[in-house]
């Protein structure tokens, strides 16, 4: 039985894997891996904290769990098992002419994942989650019972799921909705902004114009220049073939004793990115892969943060409080000296997720990365978390590995309806954590 992770490996809980080959297998290995008192499903472990970590320490391995079940490429309807990739369902679906309706940052999570964390993208603004877009799943129980859950059957059920992060039973398959798309070339415009009042100017004008949009931040930046970044709007192309996208993929191939980003290296890699571009405004065609996930080509990336790991922090500011609330997140980052590579700011939009649990509401999203240094990243996010508990925003539980339980329950006041529904079985060192203390 292989030891499995979070991505973050952070907090370093190593979990033992008990893998589940066939659907009509799961029952048995979910009771199996229940035997000392809790348990969880585990996709391919992309969530970066701890809520894919069962208390006990043993989960049910779910991506071994990888196959198509039915697909009707003229509506673009696919059903599969849980443990499949998003990797693998847009290698069979992009050639039919068919997208993920929403993706995250990284195609290596697994449908069951996806739906378990509600997952959202650069496209918020137009379609919403990814929970959306799910017309149905079946739900294990751990009694034994198998639940099929869609808006019209089980719906509580259904509702508690989608961003329910496993808590109410194992998904073993799922059926979704895609898009339709001419080619699988996205056509770019990538512009470079000044400070964090450009990033909103750019976004109110150009957010409803087109399906992605997205923007890289110098975490590090201060002053008349706090903010600065590159501002990247794109549409799937009208123009070109429908390939799936094979950039060659690189692997970091030991992970160091320590991590090698600090305060210098962090601010001469955000000097070449935002100066690499040669004009302001720049128009490109550009595949998929390296517009959707540009750190999937850098196998194992997590490694690069030492043997530590890494925590993101990733929250969400309401509209009326985002201006200020980024600002004065990002001034006390800059202030840290500490930060990530690849920070990400963009606009989520009014689009209701069927989640009981959903992370997204209407305002501005941050995402970064920092090395886990306990005393540092512990007085960052005090100040971090008293900003945004000041502006009535939240934080991504999918990303989390520190979030006060007072503060968890503040934001999602519709955690115990989740609770009501959860699995006597199911619990995860998260849950524990922001429900419990």
């Amino acid at each position: 039985m292989a030891e499995l992770l979070s991505w973050g490996r952070y907090p370093k809980a190593p979990q033992e894997s008990h893998s589940v080959a066939w659907r009509d297998m799961t029952a048995r290995v979910l009771q199996e891996a229940a035997a000392t008192g809790s348990t969880l499903a585990f996709g391919n472990g992309r969530s970066y904290g701890d809520s894919c970590l069962a208390v006990s320490g043993q989960v049910v391995h779910m991506l071994p769990l990888d196959r198509v079940i039915a697909a009707n490429w003229e509506t673009g309807t696919l059903r599969a098992e849980a443990g499949i990739t998003l990797e693998q369902i847009l290698e069979i679906a992009i050639p039919r002419g068919w997208m993920l309706s929403v993706t995250p940052g990284t195609k290596y999570a697994t449908l069951g994942g996806a739906i378990a964390n509600d997952v959202h993208g650069k496209n918020h603004h137009v379609r919403g989650t990814f929970g959306r877009h799910v017309n149905a799943f079946s739900l294990l129980r751990s009694d034994g019972t198998a639940k099929e859950c869609s808006p019209l059957s089980n719906a509580t059920l259904f509702e508690a799921t989608i961003g329910g992060l496993g808590l109410t039973g194992v998904i073993t398959w799922a059926e979704i909705r895609l898009m339709p798309i001419r080619s699988s070339l996205i056509d770019v415009t990538s512009i470079r902004f000044a400070n964090l009042d450009e990033f909103f100017t750019l976004s109110e004008e150009l957010d409803a114009k087109h399906e992605y949009s997205v923007a890289w931040i110098d975490c590090l930046s201060t002053g008349s220049a706090l903010g600065r970044g590159i501002f990247m709007v794109g549409d799937h192309s009208m123009h070109g073939v429908l390939e799936v996208d094979r950039r060659k993929k690189h692997t970091v191939p030991i992970t160091p004793p320590f991590a090698p980003i600090n305060g210098l290296t962090l601010r001469a890699f955000n000097e070449l990115y935002f100066r690499r571009q040669r004009g302001d405004r720049v128009w490109s065609r550009v595949g998929y892969d390296g517009y959707f996930y540009p750190l999937d080509s850098l196998l194992q990336w997590n490694r690069i943060y030492g043997r530590a790991g890494f925590q993101q922090y990733q929250c969400v500011v309401p509209t009326e409080q985002s201006r200020d609330a980024i600002r004065a997140i990002l001034q006390a980052i800059s202030a840290s000296g500490t930060g990530s590579f690849l920070a990400v700011l963009k606009r989520c939009g009014d689009v209701v997720s069927p989640g009981v649990l959903s992370f997204p509401i209407p305002g501005a999203s941050l995402a970064l990365d920092f090395p886990q240094h306990d005393a540092r990243n512990e007085r960052l996010f005090a100040t971090l978390d008293r900003i945004l508990r000041e502006a009535g925003g939240r934080i991504y539980p999918a990303k989390d590995a520190h979030m006060p339980g007072a503060d968890f329950r503040a934001a999602y006041p519709r955690w115990e309806e989740l609770e009501a529904l959860r699995d006597p079985v199911m619990l995860s060192r998260f849950w524990e954590r922001v429900t419990k203390s």
